[in-house]
């Protein structure tokens, strides 16, 4: 079932900061802090999980698996990459199902041709407008909770036909029935600007960390108009950062703490050992 925060806070009128998780660790870290919504990124779940870029590469079954782990995991609500759905209009349905079902609380298809790619990365091509509107149109008769699942329609035809034709594409997502808009990898605050003036539906901005688009503040992306942001590399790219510069410390110098490390007893509790410890000393015999 689809957890109603994301739909009550956008009803509300809430910013809204969601940072992506690449992995486990990064959702029980996520927990730590107190984030109420978690974003499923595609690209970092396939590096973290597969060691292989966001090139369509992933199956379906095992991004569901994937997804389906992030929510049992995580104690916030998960917003969901699905990329072009894995195929045709069947697939879309199929896939809407299956992460709806998996307690996904919205999911994010785009208007790539499969397999698809990054969308900060080059040689997209991008289906045709109707083939895309029909398939918005499937996934929202596929969910089941016609309130609470949302559909996050995401464009990425900016690369090749430029921003009008991104825009003319997201009125189509909109009268579909997409419940958010994602233009995708605008390259200036300018055309984050002119997206935002030109729709009423909430607006999703894509912060990806060495991407095209500017990285801003969430106080300027709401005043842009944004309703919702997602942090999808910061995750990763700092957990990289960190294990690279412990690696080298470890083969410069003999040592494991050469950069600053989490409290092994912390992250003991943090994974779930109280419970285990907590099981083991009413039932051990």
């Amino acid at each position: 079932m689809a957890n109603p925060i994301l739909r009550n806070k956008l009803d509300q009128g809430e910013f809204l900061v969601i940072p992506g998780v690449q992995d486990m660790i990064a959702a029980v870290v996520s927990n730590k802090v107190g984030f109420d919504i978690v974003y499923g990124s595609g690209y970092w779940l396939t590096a973290s999980s597969l060691g292989l870029p966001d090139a369509g590469i992933a199956s379906y079954t095992q991004m569901l698996d994937r997804m389906a782990t992030l929510v049992k995991t995580s104690n916030a609500a998960v917003i969901a990459d699905g990329d072009t759905g894995y195929g045709g209009l069947l697939n879309v349905h199929h896939t809407v199902r299956g992460y709806e079902a998996a307690g996904v609380t919205a999911i994010q298809l785009e208007d790539q041709e499969f397999p698809k790619k990054c969308g900060h990365t080059p040689y997209k091509r991008c289906v045709p407008t109707e083939d895309m509107v029909e398939k918005i149109k499937v996934a929202c008769e596929a969910r089941e909770d016609k309130e609470n699942f949302l559909i996050i329609a995401r464009t990425d035809v900016r690369a090749s036909e430029g921003v009008d034709a991104a825009l003319r594409r997201l009125e189509a997502f909109a009268k579909a029935g997409a419940d958010i808009l994602f233009f995708e990898a605008p390259q200036s605050e300018e055309e984050m600007r002119l997206a935002c003036r030109e729709f009423d539906l909430p607006m999703l901005a894509n912060m990806a960390d060495g991407g095209k688009t500017p990285i801003l503040p969430a106080a300027t992306l709401k005043e842009i108009g944004y309703s919702l942001a997602i942090y999808p590399s910061m995750t990763s790219l700092s957990a990289a950062a960190a294990m690279e510069a412990s690696l080298r410390g470890l083969k410069a110098q003999g040592l494991s703490q050469t950069e600053p490390i989490m409290d092994f007893t912390e992250f003991c509790k943090l994974i779930g050992f109280q419970e285990v410890w907590d099981f083991e000393k009413r039932w051990a015999r």
